[in-house]
């Protein structure tokens, strides 16, 4: 990815106190395209082809802008276990959107990894984030990896297993 795609998708960006300084219309237009989510899953798959940390960053922007498709689903999924990007709790809200059974194995392997570079995270940031993106999950296996990450996550990412079963309407002793 040049320096001018990524300049146009972080104008995007907004910060507390500011607008954003570019449109989606000119992230389009710069792209040469008229379809932000098809533009979206384009990043993706080549931030996974290229092992570009970067671009995943600026493919998640692009995906969070313009909606996510479900085709986005593999290459999400493929970003969990990769230990080249930074931009894994970016991923979990995706997959967390999509809410589809296909990830929930994804999903309970970033409520309980915890990469070096959130090493420093005492309250597991992600892993929370990925225990609620399971509880955002339809199916019996969201609440089988709730169950799992209620015997065997964290402190906070049990005590969020626990949250997200009973929100499922299930007792968090009914599987002891």
């Amino acid at each position: 990815m040049k320096p001018e795609d990524q300049r146009v998708i972080l104008d995007l960006v907004t910060y507390p106190g500011s607008a954003s300084r570019g449109t989606p219309e000119d992230v389009l237009r710069h792209f040469g395209t008229d379809d932000g989510r098809a533009l979206g899953l384009e990043l993706l798959r080549e931030a996974v082809a290229e092992r570009d940390g970067g671009q995943v960053e600026m493919a998640l922007i692009v995906a969070d802008r313009f909606g996510l498709s479900p085709a986005c689903l593999e290459p999400l999924i493929t970003l969990c276990s990769a230990d080249w990007h930074r931009a894994h709790e970016g991923v979990v809200s995706a997959l967390g959107t999509l809410r589809s059974p296909a990830s929930v194995r994804a999903l309970q392997h970033l409520a309980d990894w915890v990469p070096d570079y959130l090493d420093y995270d005492d309250s597991r940031a992600m892993g929370v984030k990925a225990v609620w993106a399971l509880r955002r999950t339809p199916g019996p296996e969201a609440e089988e990896a709730l169950w799992g990450l209620l015997a065997s996550g964290s402190g906070d990412v049990r005590e969020a297993a626990a949250k997200g079963l009973r929100s499922r309407g299930v007792s968090d002793s009914e599987g002891t």
